[in-house]
């Protein structure tokens, strides 16, 4: 979480202290669903391709909560929540991969 959260601060620079809450508050309302997707997908119980769609509706989620604050750019909002489902989708992948070593 606090790695999709620096992800995140990343791409929004100077506008964090506008985006922090927001930012943290969805994560920390998404924890559950993000955990229970990444525990599908490293059950096998999700293909790749299905566990990226569904972090995609997830990144469409969160970029309608940080485009409601109105003070990002849309490209900036679109960074923000890609870089954070960038990071879970790293994790989950490296998880997979050294569970079938």
């Amino acid at each position: 979480m606090a790695d999709m959260l620096s992800a995140m601060k990343g791409t929004v620079g100077s506008k964090w202290n506008e985006v922090q809450s927001t930012a943290n508050q969805f994560l920390q309302n998404k924890k559950d669903r993000l955990q229970q997707l990444a525990d599908m997908r490293i059950d096998n119980e999700l293909s790749d391709d299905d566990f990226k769609s569904r972090l995609s509706d997830e990144q469409l989620i969160a970029e309608a909560e940080l485009n409601a604050l109105a003070v990002l750019s849309k490209a900036t909002v679109q960074q923000a929540a890609n870089a954070a489902m960038d990071v879970l989708l790293k994790a989950v992948k490296l998880t997979v991969y050294s569970c079938k070593l």
